[in-house]
């Protein structure tokens, strides 16, 4: 099954919610990054947090989360847009840790508890926005719930779940993003808490082959979801040749002479899906002529 994300409002529009199924996206992050247990499951939770954040976007509209805590794991970023399109990297992917006291994979000692949660959105203005955030977990749920309260003034609740097999291939990653509309009444966000607090992982609910449309009844089975959207998502970079030959201009006509002088041409990896392009000397002498 391709992946995909619900957009729906239901209790009569005082709550949006948002389901999505990223098993196949964050299953190519981990294979190109050949990242191992802990480290899968913090990029693959900050990928479908991410996701879900850029599902509020319109179209071309882009954002850009960066998780910068005090673990092994190092920052994380990724980048995601209006059309379900994401991409990410995380700074030491060979991290793996004994489970945490729950028996689960511990994200928040490969993250850190403390550091900052920022996103920066490009919504095609002049400048683009940007909040920050402390961590007040690492789990990375509550710190992207924390981002929504805090930096946008949106009461949300949301749930990031990746499930990594023992031969550290990705089984299962989803998630979900309820948002209280103004008006919202308290009997409503009464049911919404008794849900959310009682939900399984959803992982463990999608690795069982339940679809987001089934987690969204769930969750809001008593509120009359109305689907308002089924969008696909996939990992996709937007990486090239030119655009790194952009940036070698950028480094001006004396570091390019020295590629050329020391090693004869030069190879640019792209952090976010781990593409490499090469450049010989020519194309190096081509590029320096319009530095």
């Amino acid at each position: 099954m391709s992946d995909y994300l619900i957009k729906s409002m239901c209790y009569d529009g005082q709550i949006r919610v948002y389901t999505v199924n990223a098993t196949e996206t964050v299953a190519e992050a981990q294979r190109r990054h050949d990242t191992w247990s802990a480290s899968s499951a913090a990029l693959g939770r900050t990928m479908v947090g991410t996701l879900l954040l850029g599902a509020t976007l319109k179209g071309d509209d882009k954002l850009t989360v960066k998780v910068d805590g005090n673990g092994p794991a190092g920052h994380i970023i990724v980048d995601s847009n209006g059309k379900g399109e994401v991409k990410g990297y995380i700074a030491n992917p060979k991290v793996s840790l004994p489970l945490n006291e729950k028996g689960k994979i511990d994200v928040r000692g490969a993250v850190g508890t403390e550091g900052t949660l920022t996103v920066t959105k490009d919504l095609g203005m002049k400048e683009p926005f940007a909040g920050q955030v402390p961590l007040v977990s690492g789990e990375l749920g509550e710190d992207f719930t924390y981002y929504m309260a805090n930096s946008e003034q949106t009461p949300s609740a949301i749930g990031l779940s990746v499930l990594v097999d023992t031969d550290e291939t990705i089984r299962a990653a989803g998630g979900f993003m309820i948002q209280v509309m103004p008006g919202a009444t308290e009997e409503t966000i009464d049911a919404l808490d008794n849900s959310v607090k009682n939900i399984p992982m959803i992982s463990k609910l999608m690795d069982e082959g339940e679809t987001p449309e089934q987690i969204l009844e769930r969750l809001v089975g008593g509120g009359e979801p109305k689907i308002l959207e089924k969008m696909p998502i996939a990992f996709k970079c937007d990486c090239s040749k030119d655009r790194f030959a952009g940036a070698i201009i950028a480094l001006g006509k004396k570091e390019i002479d020295e590629m050329i002088k020391e090693d004869g041409g030069a190879e640019a990896v792209c952090h976010f899906c781990g593409n490499r392009y090469h450049y010989s000397a020519e194309e190096l002498e081509e590029l320096k002529e319009n530095a």
